[in-house]
Formats: structure tokens, sequence, C-alpha cells
């Protein structure tokens, strides 16, 4: 692949990563409402999500998509639609643990935030347009390097930009959520702060 299409594919990309999004708040919340384990978990079901996303690009998805324009909103209400279904859960089971209980609220298991993460992650329509948009910009038709292999090149080079970034995303969060837990009525207000952010997510999904 022309190295000068990479090195500026990955400063474009660099610079959209790096632009707090639905992925930094979907981090940032679970890094505040369940710490480190639960954030970098989380990175790594989007980053999975991504992958997905690079593989069915390569395989000619894109160009389908881009054939059907109108299954992008619904793609984009089916997603924020999730992320708000896990907030209210959140909160539901706050809720039922009880607001006076003496115990800090339950992370949940790694399998199940993987999961979570990975369905977000495929149903985020900022990665779809990412791939149907900007992608195919620098694919080279006539380039030694089949259009398949392209895609997928620039697909790794995205999922390495998001694992990088959002890794310090989670980080950040998940130190900043250590120091303000230090009782557990304070991490139970803290959960309740994450969930809060996933409905902004959900909106900001929905109205993008």
């Amino acid at each position: 692949m022309d190295p000068h299409a990479l090195l500026l594919f990955l400063g474009v990309d660099l610079l959209l990563v790096c632009t707090p999004g639905p992925d930094w708040l979907y981090i940032a919340a679970r890094g505040l409402g369940q710490g480190r384990t639960a954030a970098l978990t989380a990175v790594a079901g989007v980053c999975a999500g991504y992958g997905v996303h690079t593989l069915l690009s390569a395989a000619g998805l894109a160009a389908a998509l881009r054939a059907l324009p109108g299954l992008l909103p619904v793609l984009r209400l089916v997603g924020a639609g999730y992320l708000a279904f896990l907030a209210v859960t959140m909160l539901l089971t706050l809720r039922r643990e009880g607001h006076e209980t003496l115990t800090a609220a339950r992370p949940q298991p790694t399998r199940v935030v993987l999961r979570q993460s990975l369905l977000t992650a495929l149903l985020n329509p900022k990665g779809l347009l990412l791939y149907l948009s900007l992608v195919p910009q620098f694919v080279i038709p006539d380039a030694g390097l089949p259009v398949g292999a392209q895609v997928a090149t620039l697909g790794a080079v995205n999922v390495l930009c998001c694992a990088a970034v959002y890794t310090a995303v989670a980080l950040t969060t998940a130190r900043l959520a250590t120091r303000l837990t230090t009782t557990p009525t304070a991490a139970r207000r803290l959960s309740a702060v994450s969930a809060v952010l996933l409905l902004a997510v959900a909106g900001v999904t929905a109205a993008a």
C-alpha cells in the first residue's frame, strides 16, 4: 500500500479518534462505574467490534450499505436503544440493591462487559460511517495491493489507534474513580453517574 496514503490516513484517523465522542463517553462510564478491569474490557470489546467492521468492509459490506442508505438510520436507532437499555438496567440494579446498603454495587462479569461493548461498537453509526466514507478515500483501485487488502490495512490502523487512545481514557477514568469511591455510598453514586453517561451516549447516538 502507498506509504503516503497510509500516513495521511493515520493522521486523519488519529484526529477523529482523539475527538471525544460516544466511544469516549461509553468507556468513561465503564471506568467511573465499574473500575479499571471493566474499562479495559470495554476497550477490548469496542476494538473487537471495529475489527469486525474491518473484516466486513474488506469483504464488500461497506459498498452494500452505501447502496442502502436507509439502513444506517435504523442501525443508529437500534444502537441508541441498546445503550439506553444498558443504562436503565444499571439504574434498576442499583435501585433493587437498595440505596442504604453498606456494600458497593457489584461489578458485571468480564464476559458480559465484553459482549455488551462488542455490540455497542457494532451498532455505532460513527464506526460504520468511517468505513463508508473515510476509508474509501484512501483506497487506490489500480494499486498493486487488492482493494480488500487495502481496506483491511486501513481498518487495522483504525483499530490500533482506537486501542491506544481508548486505553488512555479507560485508565484515566478508572484512576479518577478510585480516588472518588472512598466509601460504598460514593461508589454507588458514581455507578449512577456512569448510567447517566450511558443515557447521554444513547442520546448523542440517536441524534447523530
